[in-house]
């Protein structure tokens, strides 16, 4: 009757007007604010400064000092030896007679360092210094990263073995300075570990990995290098391979006592 109509024209009274295009923009804008300004800084800040700052590759080349210190610390140590070897050999500080391997030296007069020292020298700086360098970091920290990642000793173990065996083949070949060698033997284990890998020369051909060294040997010998140095760290390289990957195999087979002649003690 006529006291309903009098309810629904009141609640037709109360009920709030239709909000405003621009009012309903505003409350949009305050209900969602920081979703919206969230996304602007999520996407559109982002974006903008992107083109602004590197990126994280550029950064790590334009910052020598943080691509240092992310090397692994045997690499690392390595590289640090040899390129100030190499310094102090241009610098005219050391002389490349004192360094170079010389048994006669070592064991008749004690110049002990000569042990060591013949590693850490690539020549003096050039084109085949920079060679060198390149792939003794990039394979050694590959190996110690990939293969060796959390095995620090055993990547210990495969240099010292790597090492002896070049000081007991150098007086038989005439070799002196056994850095390149070291070098070759990493390229040589890390190309049979990865053997699926493929690659290419200077973008001319491309090959597999376990070729590797083998490439790196003709360019090295187009560079005027000896071969037999080369050739040394991959003869030094095969025999680890086969130690340490093919002969557990077959030990394991035949049922050999000792399976793995070069494993590290656990008590180390």
């Amino acid at each position: 009757g006529k006291g309903g109509l009098q309810v629904l024209a009141l609640q037709k009274n109360l009920r709030p007007p239709p909000a405003h295009p621009r009012t309903t923009a505003r409350t949009a804008s305050v209900r969602y604010g920081r979703d919206a300004t969230a996304r602007r800084d999520g996407y559109g800040c982002k974006a903008a400064s992107a083109r602004t700052r590197p990126p994280a590759a550029a950064k790590e080349m334009a910052d020598p000092w943080s691509w240092y210190t992310e090397i692994p610390v045997v690499s690392r140590l390595y590289l640090t030896a040899s390129f100030l070897t190499t310094a102090a050999c241009a610098l005219d500080l050391v002389s490349p007679f004192s360094l170079y391997y010389d048994h006669s030296l070592i064991w008749n007069k004690g110049q002990l360092w000569r042990l060591v020292t013949n590693f850490f020298f690539f020549g003096l700086f050039s084109l085949d210094f920079l060679f060198h360098m390149y792939f003794l970091v990039r394979y050694c920290r590959l190996l110690e990263e990939g293969e060796f990642r959390g095995r620090t000793l055993d990547f210990v173990v495969m240099l010292a073995f790597g090492a002896g065996c070049m000081l007991a083949m150098a007086p038989l070949l005439s070799v002196h300075f056994l850095g390149s060698s070291l070098a070759f033997m990493m390229v040589y284990v890390w190309g049979r570990r990865n053997d699926a890998v493929r690659m290419s020369f200077l973008g001319l051909f491309p090959f597999t990995a376990p070729y590797l060294p083998w490439v790196l040997l003709a360019f090295s010998v187009l560079l005027g290098n000896p071969a037999t140095t080369d050739l040394v760290g991959i003869a030094v390289g095969h025999a680890y391979y086969y130690l340490e990957y093919v002969y557990p195999r077959v030990a394991e087979i035949r049922g050999f006592r000792v399976t793995r002649v070069l494993a590290v003690p656990e008590s180390v």
